[in-house]
């Protein structure tokens, strides 16, 4: 029975959720993970691609989002998300090409809690 009322539950927290809300929860959950990684250092090679590549699907999205013609967004909003989300593809594909060292998750984990808190925050 416990486990009926947790589906109804995040049935519920689905169709109740704001997209601002579920984009926060998504940078959480990336950011949770690659601290785990980062805390474990070193990781197994597919803990840290498995990482990393949630984290690229994740701003692919919202780059794709953020560069449609319909977006709602100011131009210069969807320009600075567009340019971090660039940054963070780089980042992400030189970490994968040579993950030495533990600190180079920082600034995913670090960008991806901020905007989270600012998707929370409005």
């Amino acid at each position: 029975m416990q486990q009926y009322g947790a589906a109804a539950y995040q049935s519920t927290a689905k169709t109740v959720e704001s997209p601002r809300e579920r984009e926060a929860a998504l940078l959480i959950k990336s950011a949770a993970t690659l601290q785990s990684v980062r805390d474990n250092w070193p990781p197994d090679s597919e803990v840290l691609k498995g990482a990393l590549t949630f984290n690229r699907k994740l701003w692919t999205i919202f780059m794709t989002s953020v560069t449609r013609e319909d977006n709602a967004l100011p131009a210069v909003v969807r320009q600075n998300i567009a340019n971090l989300g660039i940054y963070i593809l780089n980042e992400t594909r030189e970490i994968l090409l040579d993950p030495v060292a533990p600190n180079r998750l920082d600034t995913l984990i670090n960008i991806n809690r901020q905007l989270a808190q600012g998707l929370r925050a409005n």
